[in-house]
């Protein structure tokens, strides 16, 4: 079993940052992939960015160039760094690990882009 816990998300005027935490249960060297997905009201769950255990990493086009995912193994955690937020960003986000084929999710924290 993993567990995954999120944490950073709030409120945040248009242009501004935010940085998401996923702190993990297990090491994350153990997890084969660990990714980020969003779900905004009336909508899908989408894919946002992700991060394989080599160290690999691939974004959706929606926010290439403004988010980055990052690691730190020391904490168990996985980042997503946003910049440049737009109201279209507006969703709950989740934190996604894989391991061993079997399919983690958390439960998820509001970004809310207004002005």
């Amino acid at each position: 079993q993993v567990q995954l816990v999120e944490s950073g998300g709030g409120l945040v005027q248009p242009g501004g940052s935010l940085r998401l935490s996923c702190a993990a249960s297990v090491s994350i060297f153990s997890v084969n992939y660990m990714g980020w997905y969003r779900q905004a009201p009336g909508k899908e769950r989408e894919f946002v960015a992700g991060l394989i255990s080599g160290g690999d990493r691939n974004y959706a086009d929606s926010v290439k160039g403004r988010f980055t995912i990052s690691r730190d193994s020391t904490k168990n955690t996985v980042y997503l760094q946003m910049n440049g937020l737009k109201p279209e960003d507006t969703a709950v986000y989740y934190c996604n690990a894989i391991r061993n084929l079997a399919a983690y999710w958390g439960l998820g924290t509001q970004v809310t882009v207004s002005s």
